[in-house]
């Protein structure tokens, strides 16, 4: 029989005792031990928090501050003070939501909303690219301005956009603004979703605010099958390849061969997939017990047929915010602006200049950077409509180069966002000669296969300039690629030294390839299992990450953005 003084046995056998130094850093912010969803401890607070939430759900006010109480400990377990942070900008853009909607003049609310925008990306701008700014002024101007110690909040540049989105739709008269100050900071602060994404905008998610909450046994299916997918995708996965391989040849690349080089790449093409789909995974699940429904934010991107299919599922709601936001207010496909125009011409003279300085070594990264420009050309020179498919690429390519440096402060992320720009625009001419091959118009499965395979091989090799510390180590990843030989002896031993982590990758690869009526007949069986079976796999996920744990919880990737 089990009874209270047997599961106690159990649980400090397991565990061991539990102290007062133990329990006052459950709720002490620690920057070596942030609250991460795939932790026992977050299991635990949450399992807490939900006993509570429900006794409130006929709540209303009283229940949304329950929330934003929980939200912002939350943050201040991952970021500390600066959760501070989070409040004044609340507070200042709220203030400017209600000033924006009530004003009568056009150019009133102009300069409101001008004055939101600054002062969010100056927010942002200090805290992730203050010293970014800093060593880019010294390099080109031999200056010596000493690097700030500045902390980075985490998920700043998430709740930023979110709040951003807000003002920019009520100044677009797409939305009212909330009732009140509780109901803004409740959709800002909303911790499923608050450091990580999936952005949410305020059109999509107000109005569930509003309405009566109602959790059907099929939502909770759905957020029980999407928490358990997220922890295997983020603890199991994502964690052992990085810590046991990716992260050592990233960090040091000429300690490696050529072999080792070319699997790290495509070990970190499905360490972030798990990782952030993972993550989205269970913030969606973990909103969804909580009565709403945030928007999907991937749909197996690795299968996508062309670079603009990859877009349309990859990170779906930065993606979205960056067209609606960035890329229409810019001018879209319908005109180009002084911005538009600025930030393409500005990254094709210095990847000139680039080339240039380094003509003494070597020729070719002259020939890179003159390739890319006329290849940049040609996109629109070639096109029927050559003044718009002009607009509209320099406007997609400024979009894709700020939303590179809105991943990192660093050349790297730069190129990364230059080169998915590039490739948009060349898809783009490429469906203007051939618009038989358009998606949704049936191509046979071999095209299909091979249009897969080469997106595949180009998102992947757009991921070594994203993984790699700075702009040199991708280079020396990508040379080290470059000087593959055939040597399938040296290849099998390197596959059994590290027959865990390739397993793992071949089960990631495997998962995500899985076609749509697999996954579906999975979650069909996972629906009916009684909820006592559910609850055991879920726990015993939470065992295998517990057991499964190598050094710590492992941060989430995008927490740095």
């Amino acid at each position: 029989m089990i009874t209270i003084d047997s599961i106690n046995n159990w649980f400090v056998q397991n565990f061991g005792e539990i102290t007062l130094e133990q329990a006052k850093s459950w709720f002490i912010y620690n920057p070596e031990e942030k609250l991460l969803f795939n932790t026992g401890l977050f299991l635990g607070l949450f399992l807490v928090f939900y006993f509570v939430y429900a006794f409130l759900r006929k709540t209303f006010y009283l229940r949304l501050t329950y929330v934003i109480l929980f939200s912002l400990f939350f943050y201040y377990k991952s970021s500390g003070i600066y959760f501070l942070l989070l409040l004044l900008s609340s507070v200042v853009d709220y203030g400017l939501s209600q000033i924006i909607y009530k004003a009568t003049k056009d150019s009133t609310k102009k300069i409101y909303l001008v004055i939101s925008v600054i002062l969010n990306l100056g927010l942002l701008g200090y805290f992730k690219y203050m010293n970014f700014m800093i060593v880019t002024f010294n390099d080109m101007f031999h200056g010596n301005y000493q690097l700030h110690d500045v902390f980075l909040p985490v998920g700043i540049s998430f709740y930023t956009f979110q709040s951003m989105s807000y003002i920019i739709e009520i100044y677009r008269e797409e939305i009212k603004p909330t009732k009140n100050y509780i109901e803004y900071l409740f959709f800002v602060s909303f911790f499923p979703q608050l450091v990580a994404g999936p952005i949410v905008r305020a059109k999509d998610f107000l109005p569930q605010i509003y309405q009566k909450l109602n959790l059907t046994k099929q939502d909770v299916n759905n957020a029980l099958f999407l928490i358990i997918g997220g922890l295997i995708k983020k603890t199991v996965i994502s964690n052992y390849i990085s810590i046991n391989f990716v992260d050592r040849v990233f960090d040091t690349p000429m300690n490696y061969t050529s072999f080792e080089n070319l699997m790290a790449s495509y070990g970190y093409a499905i360490q972030i997939y798990c990782d952030f789909s993972g993550y989205s995974d269970m913030a969606i699940g973990i909103a969804l017990l909580l009565g709403f429904k945030l928007p999907a934010n991937f749909r197996t991107p690795y299968k996508s047929t062309s670079i603009t299919d990859f877009w349309r599922r990859w990170h779906i709601s930065l993606s979205t915010w960056l067209k609606d936001f960035l890329y229409i207010s810019i001018g879209g496909n319908r005109e180009g602006t002084f911005a538009g125009f600025l930030f393409p011409s500005l990254f094709f003279f210095g990847l000139l200049l680039w080339g240039i300085s380094n003509v003494a070594e070597s020729y070719i990264p002259l020939g890179i950077a003159i390739g890319a420009i006329v290849l940049f050309s040609l996109t629109f020179l070639l096109s029927k409509k050559k003044h718009q498919t002009l607009v509209t690429n320099f406007n997609l390519f400024t979009t894709m180069l700020l939303g590179g440096l809105w991943h990192g402060a660093g050349a790297q992320f730069i190129v990364w966002g230059a080169l998915h720009g590039l490739a948009l625009a060349v898809h783009k001419i490429f469906m203007e000669f051939f618009p038989s091959k358009k998606e949704g118009k049936g191509p046979n499965f071999l095209w299909r296969f091979f249009s897969i395979l080469i997106t595949f091989h180009f998102v992947v090799f757009c991921w070594i300039f994203f993984r790699a510390r700075d702009f040199e180590t991708a280079i020396q990843v990508i040379n080290n690629i470059g000087q593959l030989t055939f040597e399938p002896e040296h290849w099998q031993a390197i596959v059994i030294g590290y027959k865990n982590v390739f397993l793992l990758m071949l089960f990631g690869y495997v998962w995500h390839f899985l076609p749509e009526v697999i996954t579906s007949k999975m979650k069909f069986v996972f629906d009916k299992t009684p909820l006592i079976g559910k609850a055991i796999i879920l726990g015993f996920v939470y065992w295998i990450v517990y057991a499964t744990a190598v050094a710590g919880s492992q941060p989430f990737i995008y927490f740095q953005f």
